[in-house]
């Protein structure tokens, strides 16, 4: 299980067994360099062993505190601190780490499997329950080999066929296989082989940051932003940043670049993936924010050849399907780290779910000026939407007021989109959620960061970094400035038609205007136009001829339709092919295996 993700660890490996448990680990080394730091690491008492991936951040403030109340260690990692956090606060240390985490404590004299998974998921923690017992891994292919048979999840693949939603449940793609959900801890019984899944974290707002005004709003997050970035960059190894252009990407930078070379002596590294499509590429954006903070600046250029050629390597990475190419431009940049000796990358992920970036959210935002402010109020914030962003406009956030809240309208459209398939699904829950939660910004952004959107961003950022053997960090995602950005009020993340108004204002000293306030956003594209031209004929065979999608779809009435169907719905029916392909699906589960809760050995306690 340990080979087969020796990318994930390249700097060393170990092994503990005592009884009915085993633990493996991969090292990555980060903090603490030394034989001290290595894993399977096992408390001064010999009581507790634990496997870990991640980091957590405030690990030296926890020592200082351990340390007080009589706690000795050996090393100076943050695995230790774990370890001794644990022993002193039990399963409820957990809310004591800032950081991201997938790691199984064993407890020899309680006789337990302590389990945790950080508060958003940004490490992954699968697993599975055979009748060889119960079997854990930051990757699935670790688990793939224990199973009977590899069989497809019929209903997910359909939903990612036809709406390209994936990641919004606790269940994979593969039968049989399940995720801990992020902010859970699961405490596995050794002598029973039961066990409970407890929730210990929930996407919340406060009346913390009430009665701030816009100055004092902008001061505070701005602050709790740079002490977010200066965590981060805790690490005994060169540290990055990813830098597309975009504003969260270009924040990131500029907060980190001076701290990095105060404490290190050199400049700060950034790389940029340069899309070969003049109209979506950002590296005149990105040279410019290079520039103005004094980067060490690496470019990649992925082109149609090399986006061909590491597409099989991309896929086998992603182990699930994904929903465009640009999967394959994050792949090139970390490809890009690695090579460059940089294990360590920050990145910009999270900025838009708490701030309101996306257009999506334009109607939810509405509502919710509709509801505080009355009719009036929602007007005047319509008509100041288009006018500092491109992407907003009233014929925008009408087509998302009325699609979102359309949940079975819009589903209706999607089977009628994709007539070709054998069957149809019932109405996914995730569109009813997303339809409930269109009226209420703050009920949308928790949708969205802890089921509909950044679950899935998380896994294409985790695999696609640990398949180098880079580590990103997220400083937006830093759980106080989550709380911070949610429990703000709207009209300080949308302001005069500008979005995420509360990080520009911030960062507005340190970038460049043209940075700050661009009102066109383009994200992290491909050159999606191109590559898939590029790529059509293949395509085209490998869906058609694809075993699974023959099995779900009428493949006359599929080859008659394939070349109306958006690029983005051919991408996926792809991309389930050559997932199938890759990973020998032998078969779809007509019915799904019994999650865990329902075969009796897992029991969920609390909401």
């Amino acid at each position: 299980m340990i080979d087969l993700v020796a990318h994930r660890g390249p700097d060393g490996h170990g092994i503990f067994i005592d009884g009915p448990v085993a633990f493996g680990h991969r090292r990555l080394a980060i903090i603490d360099l030394s034989e001290a730091g290595k894993q399977p690491m096992s408390s001064l008492s010999g009581d507790l062993v634990i496997t870990y991936n991640g980091e957590i951040y405030n690990h030296i403030e926890l020592r200082l505190e351990l340390e007080a109340k009589g706690r000795q260690f050996s090393s100076s990692s943050d695995t230790e601190v774990i370890l001794m956090a644990y022993a002193q606060w039990g399963e409820r240390c957990v809310e004591r780490f800032n950081g991201m985490w997938a790691f199984a404590i064993w407890d020899k004299r309680k006789r337990q499997v302590f389990c945790s998974r950080d508060r958003f998921g940004v490490k992954p923690f699968y697993f599975t329950q055979t009748p060889l017992g119960f079997a854990f891994g930051s990757e699935i292919r670790q688990l793939l080999p224990l199973m009977p048979t590899i069989k497809a999840r019929e209903d997910l693949v359909l939903d990612f066929i036809l709406t390209g939603a994936s990641d919004h449940t606790d269940s994979t793609f593969f039968d049989g296989i399940e995720r801990l959900p992020a902010g859970h801890n699961l405490v596995l019984d050794v002598n029973t082989g039961r066990a409970r899944l407890v929730r210990y974290f929930r996407v919340e707002r406060t009346s913390d940051f009430e009665g701030l005004s816009p100055d004092e709003a902008v001061r505070a997050y701005g602050s709790l932003l740079e002490d977010a970035v200066r965590l981060r960059l805790r690490s005994d190894v060169p540290v990055g940043t990813c830098l597309s252009g975009g504003l969260d990407s270009s924040a990131v930078a500029a907060l980190a670049g001076p701290i990095y070379k105060a404490q290190s002596g050199n400049p700060f590294s950034a790389i940029t993936a340069v899309s070969e499509q003049a109209d979506n590429s950002e590296e005149g954006y990105a040279g410019a924010v290079a520039n103005s903070v004094g980067l060490n600046w690496l470019r990649v250029r992925p082109d149609r050849d090399s986006f061909a050629a590491s597409l099989d390597a991309v896929v086998r990475t992603q182990e699930e399907p994904f929903g465009s190419t640009s999967i394959s431009m994050q792949y090139a940049v970390m490809q890009q780290a690695r090579a460059s000796g940089i294990p360590v990358l920050l990145d910009g992920q999270g900025g838009d779910e708490t701030l309101l970036g996306y257009p999506k959210y334009l109607a939810a935002y509405l509502s919710a000026q509709r509801r505080t402010g009355g009719f009036g109020a929602m007007v005047s914030a319509l008509r100041s939407a288009g006018k500092n962003n491109a992407a907003w406009s009233p014929t925008r956030a009408l087509m998302y007021a009325v699609g979102g809240r359309q949940a079975s309208l819009r589903y209706r459209y999607y089977l009628w989109q994709h007539r070709y398939l054998r069957a149809g699904l019932a109405l996914p829950e995730h569109l009813r959620a997303f339809s409930a939660a269109c009226s209420d910004d703050f009920e949308l952004q928790r949708l969205e960061i802890e089921r509909t959107n950044l679950p899935v961003l998380l896994r294409y950022e985790d695999k696609n970094s640990m398949a180098h053997s880079v580590e990103t960090r997220l400083p937006f995602l830093d759980y106080r400035l989550v709380g911070m950005a949610l429990s703000l009020p709207g009209n300080l993340k949308i302001r005069d038609g500008w979005s995420k108004w509360v990080l520009r204002r911030a960062v507005e000293q340190r970038l460049p205007h043209d940075i700050v306030w661009r009102k066109n956003k383009l994200g992290f594209e491909a050159p999606e136009r191109v590559w898939h031209q590029h790529m059509a004929a293949q395509m085209r065979s490998d869906v058609l001829r694809s075993p699974l999608v023959s099995a779900l779809a009428r493949p006359s009435r599929l080859a008659a339709t394939y070349d109306k169907l958006p690029l983005r719905a051919q991408w996926r029916l792809f991309s389930v092919a050559r997932w199938a392909d890759t990973f020998g699906v032998s078969g779809i589960s007509g019915a799904p295996s019994l999650s865990p809760s329902q075969t009796g050995w897992l029991e969920k306690v609390g909401a």
